[in-house]
Parts: structure tokens; C-alpha cells; sequence
């Protein structure tokens, strides 16, 4: 028998690590995408047999008023979630990469949410905004605003608005750890002959932190607008925590899969607005490797 040579032997060691993970991303991830694009162009419950419907589910899609709504909703609250959360998470960064007392307690308090429990979150949260909750208490005390007229943060108009304030407010921390890392990874020199120039510290900011910055910020407004795309559970605890407690004006594009799927088990359905979705995703990779590749030459 033929002995492997030392090359053949090396890559099936590295193949044999690599292979746990491909495999669960295969079984898990790849097969069932694959099975979406089939199950997009069919009618099925689980149950029955298949139906072939060609365009059909996706002619019933945009002519659905509620998925229209949830798709609306879905593009403001990444828009307004996005350069939020890069602003609050950088302006931290910043803040918090100078040698300050208390820094590494500051860095904590700011990681917290994050890693806390998102039902306790947004309980606490839902609390602090409820019609009896400390902040209508300060709009009917300090600001004298009516008690009819009180806002409701969780219908209506402001549900957006509530989700976007607590997904920055959430998520912040952690993006902040990666322009702490970016920051870390600036030459002090460039600061120092800036310094020597008479730069002040918003030129400084604006001419070297910024620029530096460009690959970090880059990162993060494509994994944020990817995550905003996805966003679920944040709608669905905050308006009510159950899946039936969203409306048309705060509807979100993966609860309405969700739904159709496993509310009404329409799976064929499902998988036409997952594709719709994934079409989503796909035009920011692209975005993503556009930008990467513009980035690189210049």
C-alpha cells in the first residue's frame, strides 16, 4: 500500500479540523437555505403534498399590504438604528480610550446591556416607558404634558421609535469594544505630530481618528445593517412578548415570516418573503465586498 505523502497527510489534518464546522454549517445552515429556495416557488403545510405555484407566492407577497408594512419598517428601523448605535458606540470609544479614573468600571457599566438578559432588559425598559412609568412621569410633571395626551412608546407611530432607542442603547457596548480595538491600533505618532502642527482635538478627531477608522466603521455598519435586517425578538418583547402582539405600524420583516410559517404554516409562503429577505442581505455583502475592494486601492 502506497504511503501518503507528507502534503496529503497535512491537509487531511487540516481538513479534519475544519470539518465539525463545515459539517453543522451544511446541515444546519446550507441544506436548509437550498430547501428555502425550492419551498419559495411551492404551496406547502408540512403535512400534504408539495404544490408547485411558480411566482404565485411571490405575486401574493407584494400585494399584501401587511408584508409591505413590514418591510417599510424594517429599512427605517435599520436606518435609524444604524448611525445611532456607530455614533453612541464610537463617541464611547473615545471617551473611554483616554486614560481617565474609573475607565475600566465606565467600560463595563457600557458593556452591560449587552450582555445582560434581553427579557430583563426590556422588562426594565418597558417599565420605564409604560404609561405610569418614570418617563411619562417627567413628561406630565416637568414638561406639563397632558395626561390624555401622554405618549404611548409601544403603538402606534412611537413603536418604531422605542425599538430603535433600545437596540442602541443595547447593542452599543459591544460595537464600542471594536472601536476601542480600532483605536488601540492608531500610531500615537500620527497624534503627536498633530499636536505639533496646533491641531486641536476636534481636528485631530476629524483628520486622524476618523480616517483611521474607515475599515472598523466599515465592519460594523455592515454586520449592524445585516443584524437590523433580522431584528426579532427586540419587536416582539417590546411590543407585548407574544408573537401575535405586533401591528401594521410595528410589523418586522423576520416576524413576518415567522408567522406565516408557523402561525398559519403556509412554509411555502415563508420561504418566498425568507428569499426576499435574503436579497436584502445579499445586496449588503455586496455592498460589502464593493466597498472592501475600493477601500483596498486606494
Amino acid at each position: 500500500m502506497k504511503k501518503l505523502s507528507k502534503t496529503a497527510k497535512r491537509n487531511i489534518v487540516a481538513y479534519s479540523f475544519i470539518a465539525p464546522n463545515f459539517i453543522g454549517f451544511a446541515v444546519f445552515t446550507l441544506v436548509p437555505v437550498l430547501c428555502a429556495f425550492v419551498l419559495a416557488f411551492t404551496k406547502w403545510d408540512g403535512s400534504n403534498p408539495m404544490e408547485f405555484v411558480g411566482l404565485s407566492n411571490f405575486k401574493e407577497l407584494f400585494g399584501n399590504k401587511l408584508f409591505r408594512a413590514a418591510v417599510k419598517n424594517t429599512i427605517i428601523y435599520s436606518i435609524g438604528t444604524v448611525p445611532l448605535t456607530m455614533a453612541a458606540s464610537l463617541g464611547l470609544a473615545v471617551l473611554l480610550n483616554k486614560k481617565v479614573f474609573g475607565r475600566a468600571v465606565f467600560r463595563t457599566i457600557a458593556f452591560f446591556p449587552y450582555v445582560a438578559s434581553l427579557v430583563a432588559v426590556t422588562a426594565v425598559w418597558k417599565m420605564l416607558f409604560s404609561k405610569s412609568g418614570p418617563v411619562n412621569a417627567i413628561l406630565y410633571y416637568v414638561f406639563k404634558v397632558p395626561s390624555d395626551q401622554l405618549p404611548k412608546w409601544f403603538v402606534g407611530g412611537l413603536a418604531l421609535v422605542s425599538f430603535i432607542l433600545f437596540s442602541v442603547w443595547k447593542y452599543m457596548g459591544y460595537y464600542m469594544v471594536i472601536y476601542l480595538a480600532g483605536l488601540q491600533g492608531i500610531s500615537a505618532e500620527l497624534y503627536e505630530a498633530a499636536s505639533l502642527d496646533g491641531a486641536s482635538g476636534w481636528q485631530k478627531f476629524r483628520y486622524i481618528t476618523v480616517p483611521q477608522l474607515k475599515p472598523t466603521s466599515f465592519f460594523i455598519t455592515v454586520m449592524l445593517t445585516i443584524n437590523c435586517f433580522k431584528v426579532f425578538d427586540v419587536a416582539v418583547l417590546l411590543a407585548g412578548g407574544d408573537s401575535n402582539s405586533l401591528t401594521e405600524s410595528s410589523e418586522v420583516l423576520v416576524h413576518f415570516i415567522y408567522q406565516k410559517a408557523f402561525g398559519e404554516w403556509r412554509l411555502g409562503y415563508a420561504s418566498a418573503a425568507a428569499m426576499v429577505l435574503f436579497i436584502f442581505v445579499l445586496v449588503v455583502t455586496l455592498v460589502q465586498f464593493r466597498g472592501e475592494s475600493k477601500y483596498a486601492n486606494s
